[in-house]
């Protein structure tokens, strides 16, 4: 366990934008796109800064659209200071790039660039965990009934002889996850793992405990078209409900 104290540690946060939005349709990545009159990357980025203001960013982009986030924050009057780092091959190459801008005796962490609606308080309330974990990581309760299929070469799907999972037992991993930097980097000097499909998965290999915390519905992973829609309509219902 790391010797510096918890309390003294800086905070920073990475963003991981490095996508280019094939499953959205658009010719714009989706970290580009306005929700509700603003980008996307803006608003992810607002919720950390509006939580913790002291918080330091890390943006991983496509090398080819640096200008373009640049123009977008020009346009939008978005000047919060941020590192910009090259995305790499896989998601795991572009954190671990990141990883680079972040010194050791941080309180590290990881959010996907498209998650614009994780709440503040979720925020605050997991740097404040950190001060007894040594990774945090959001959870939710998987609500539809689970199959055990297996996808035949012509695409169709049929049973697997494999039991159905245990619904009450199976969780999804939202992000951010959060970690302390030097073991997140340790865990980074690993080979590349396909099975490396977050940062926990990175972290739980390199033998870091994990913590887990209820994690939010609405902070939802913007991929499709459909999931804008949904994330517009929680912004609707948020106006309406402070009238």
């Amino acid at each position: 366990m790391p010797t510096v104290c918890i309390m003294e540690r800086k905070k920073y946060v990475i963003f991981t934008a490095g996508g280019s939005g094939t499953r959205m349709g658009s010719d714009t990545p989706k970290q580009f796109l306005t929700l509700d009159g603003i980008p996307v990357l803006q608003r992810s980025i607002t919720a950390f800064v509006d939580a913790c203001p002291d918080v330091k960013v890390v943006c991983v982009l496509p090398e080819a659209h640096f200008a373009t986030w640049k123009n977008l924050c020009s346009e939008y009057s978005f000047d919060i200071p941020q590192a910009m780092v090259k995305g790499g091959f896989t998601r795991f190459h572009s954190v671990k790039n990141a990883l680079s801008r972040v010194p050791d005796g941080a309180i590290v962490a990881v959010h996907d660039g498209v998650r614009p609606l994780v709440g503040k308080a979720l925020i605050r309330e997991m740097f404040s965990r950190m001060e007894e974990c040594r990774a945090l990581i959001p959870v939710v309760p998987v609500t539809d009934t689970l199959k055990s299929l297996e996808r035949r070469p012509d695409g169709t799907l049929v049973r697997s002889a494999e039991p159905d999972p245990d619904r009450s037992r199976i969780f999804g991993a939202q992000t951010p996850q959060m970690f302390l930097s030097e073991e997140l980097k340790a865990a980074y000097r690993q080979p590349f793992d396909l099975s490396f499909t977050d940062d926990a998965s990175v972290a739980d290999r390199y033998g870091i405990p994990l913590s887990f915390i209820e994690g939010e519905r609405k902070n939802l992973k913007i991929t499709t078209p459909e999931d804008l829609e949904t994330a517009e309509s929680y912004l609707l219902l948020d106006r309406l409900r402070r009238g």
